[in-house]
């Protein structure tokens, strides 16, 4: 009890009250996002979710003074990887109904007996964490963060820095090959699916672009043509599908009728003026 007790007044003695205050704040927002992303329907939910977690992993890295880690954390893992798989999903198009189908068959139930497995991992590897004495960031920094970072990882953890490059690129091999499809028909070129669409009779030259005659011209809104009728060649198949297209043709037409009107108002005045 003596020990426990002498360790809990060490540690608090070792912590303020703002790093506190922070820690609390910040940790239940960080926990809240964590289940967030597993628990959204959405995968672009779930991915700013994840984002906002590793933000805030980000803010605890530079507040305990490992500043490397915390640069590394904003720019390359919420600001890259992290960015680059959220405009994947976006661009992609991914859905709740599409989040449900399962490639491989017990991958949930795998799932959660590795989750489980990780957890017990890090209570055990907490519980044997030693609260008796602490470095501090002094000695921690003594010969600079970045070089301390890269002492420890080429020398006192190196086989788990290996272990774990090792399980990445296994990842990522594994990844590849579950989403690589055997091509079991030549490619047309370009001549032959040219000859194709000729002979079915469809629309030979480009596709015209959206918002043409339009307020607008985003891709989401359709052209119109001269007499005011929306043509239905200048949207996205895609954006039809998802139901995701902005009907503007009453607002085009309205804005033509006033333009139009401007127009006889300006010719009157001129005429009026002549006379």
């Amino acid at each position: 009890m003596n020990a426990f007790a002498a360790s809990t007044t060490l540690a608090a003695s070792a912590t303020s009250t703002g790093e506190a205050v922070q820690f609390w704040i910040l940790g239940t927002v960080a926990v809240i996002g964590a289940f967030a992303t597993i628990l959204m329907k959405r995968a672009v939910h779930s991915a700013l979710s994840l984002a906002g977690t590793m933000i805030i992993l980000a803010v605890f890295y530079l507040a305990n003074g490992a500043y490397f880690l915390g640069v590394v954390q904003i720019i390359v893992y919420t600001g890259a990887i992290m960015m680059l798989f959220l405009f994947v999903v976006m661009l992609v198009g991914v859905t709740a109904a599409d989040s449900l189908k399962e490639t491989l068959k017990g991958q949930r139930w795998l799932a959660l007996v590795c989750g489980l497995g990780f957890g017990a991992l890090l209570i055990g590897g907490i519980g044997n964490a030693s609260l008796t004495s602490f470095a501090g960031l002094g000695q921690a920094n003594a010969g600079g963060n970045v070089e301390g970072l890269a002492a420890l990882i080429f020398t006192k953890y190196v086989f788990a820095f290996e272990i774990t490059g090792a399980l990445l690129i296994t990842a990522a091999v594994g990844a590849m090959v579950l989403t690589h499809r055997e091509r079991t028909e030549r490619a047309l070129t370009q001549r032959e699916m040219a000859e194709a669409r000729v002979r079915k009779g469809t629309h030979l030259p480009p596709l015209p672009a959206p918002g043409v005659y339009a307020r607008h011209n985003a891709v989401d809104i359709p052209g119109l043509l001269p007499d005011g009728s929306v043509s239905e060649l200048t949207v996205n198949k895609t954006l039809k599908d998802r139901g995701q297209i902005r009907d503007v043709s009453s607002e085009a037409i309205a804005d033509l009728k006033a333009l139009e009107q401007r127009s006889t108002d300006r010719l009157g005045r001129e005429e009026e003026i002549k006379r």
